[in-house]
């Protein structure tokens, strides 16, 4: 029996969809400003998990995911790069679509655009103003009516009156009440812009993904997913202007994701310390990756620190060698009998509002019992290294070929072996500057440069990683 947390009732509950045997999920996806990072990569790696484990569960998904690529970010972007606002944006989606198809995350079955859904979303807000919920300025701006909504705040718990501090800055020309929030922008001289009854512009963040729900699902939805950042006012007022609309329940389970702390700060790129997706991808395998990030239940946050990834390999890189010894005793082929019952555990974690958490530390067990089995000539540790494979190959793990990830950990050892013997406090700096440059900060790489050349101590960039010398 599958239970989810629900963030709108704020407990677990058994999962039972709106229609039979379906599903229809919804995520909020990436706005294209910029590069995607490692908090992009765990959003869509756990809904992703959630999509395949519902279907192994046996239900019909219909799994949709967006890409905002209209907004103030991507048009400040388009100035600064000098690329149109339009072609910049699928730029940046082509990039990210390929990281992410790196990282081994899935597609969703349907893709959905804002630009491509203008029609919807500029005849969702003249049905918002029929139904007086929102109303048109004389400079074309359009804004959402809250108090017309007495439902507002139900998901985050806020009154009207606590919600002004968290609430996202908007023209406040002619605005009724602080706390409405814009549906259609009005254009500013050099920005994209739609025609619309109420003059050129371009759509709110907000309505973008009710409108897109609506073009994919109709009126309501079973799950809609986010990260926890996204409950207000995003996810709030995503609710507020669609159930005024349809005076339906808009989605049944609210689910959402922890954040990404990196060394305790919450991450972001004021602060500096974004990790980036493409870089990670240069450093670590997937399935590496993954291991990190999944051993962390998905509703509770994340701190990136130092040994995070490569603790995450050093896992991975034993449970491999335990497969390879196993098949180098009895041979590959075995029978498929389920002889620890792994699936039915994996299952339990799983039902368990998806614990990734406890399924990754049930591994640990699992191969001691496989290593155990290979040392005694217990040919049945063929059929648990199968029965792994099948059920946590849902995560994404055991894939590879056992050889080729185990040499491939192997070689990157080697290579950091090279700086054996510089002191602690030389490589110390050495990893800070390839945090830096990871992040783009190159001025900081810089310093920190300056920093190890004083201490008497060259840093140089090969492929396989740095190489410090003494002066």
């Amino acid at each position: 029996m599958l239970r989810i947390y629900n963030t709108m009732t704020r407990k677990k509950e058994q999962f039972v969809p709106l229609n039979d045997g379906k599903v229809t999920m919804y995520a909020c996806g990436i706005t294209v400003s910029g590069e995607a990072h490692i908090g992009h990569a765990y959003q869509a790696l756990i809904y992703d998990i959630i999509r395949k484990y519902l279907v192994k569960s046996g239900y019909d998904v219909t799994y949709a995911r967006n890409y905002t690529d209209v907004d103030d970010k991507i048009i400040a972007k388009s100035k600064e790069t000098g690329i149109p606002a339009d072609l910049y944006a699928e730029l940046m989606i082509a990039k990210i679509d390929h990281e992410m198809r790196a990282l081994q995350v899935d597609d969703p079955n349907v893709w959905l655009k804002a630009t491509c859904t203008m029609d919807g979303i500029i005849d969702f807000i003249a049905k918002l103003i029929d139904k007086v919920h929102a109303y048109p300025t004389p400079e074309g701006d359009v804004y959402f009516a809250v108090e017309s909504f007495p439902g507002y705040g139900k998901l985050s718990g806020r009154k009207l009156e606590d919600a002004f501090e968290s609430v996202r800055i908007e023209n406040e020309d002619n605005k009724q009440n602080p706390l409405d929030f814009a549906l259609w922008k009005s254009a500013k001289e050099g920005e994209p812009y739609w025609e619309s009854p109420w003059g050129k512009g371009r759509p709110g963040w907000h309505i973008e993904c009710s409108a897109m729900n609506m073009k994919a699902f109709g009126e309501q939805i079973d799950i809609h997913g986010g990260g926890r950042d996204l409950i207000f006012p995003h996810h709030e007022n995503e609710i507020a202007q669609t159930e005024a609309l349809t005076g339906k329940t808009f989605a049944k389970y609210w689910i959402h994701n922890g954040l990404i702390k990196v060394n305790g700060q919450k991450m972001s790129k004021s602060l500096g310390n974004s990790l980036v997706l493409h870089d990670l991808l240069e450093a670590y395998h997937p399935e590496t990756i993954k291991f990190a990030l999944l051993q962390t239940n998905y509703r509770g946050d994340i701190n990136v620190t130092n040994d995070l990834f490569p603790d995450a390999e050093k896992h991975l890189v034993g449970f491999y060698k335990t497969i390879q010894n196993a098949y180098n005793t009895f041979g590959e082929n075995g029978g498929d009998t389920d002889t620890q019952g792994i699936d039915d555990s994996f299952n339990q974690c799983m039902d368990d509002d998806f614990n990734t958490a406890k399924a990754l530390a049930n591994l640990f067990g699992i191969f001691k019992k496989i290593k155990a089995k290979t040392n005694t000539g217990d040919s049945t540790a063929i059929d648990d290294v199968k029965a792994v494979k099948k059920a946590y190959g849902l995560l994404g793990f055991f894939r590879e070929d056992p050889k080729v990830f185990i040499e491939r950990a192997e070689k990157k050892e080697q290579s950091e072996d090279v700086n054996a013997g510089v002191p602690e406090d030389v490589m110390a700096l050495v990893k800070e500057r390839a945090e830096a440059k990871a992040n783009k900060n190159w001025a900081l790489a810089d310093e920190i440069r300056g920093k190890i050349t004083a201490l008497g101590y060259s840093v140089k960039d090969t492929k396989d990683g740095a190489v410090v010398e003494k002066l």
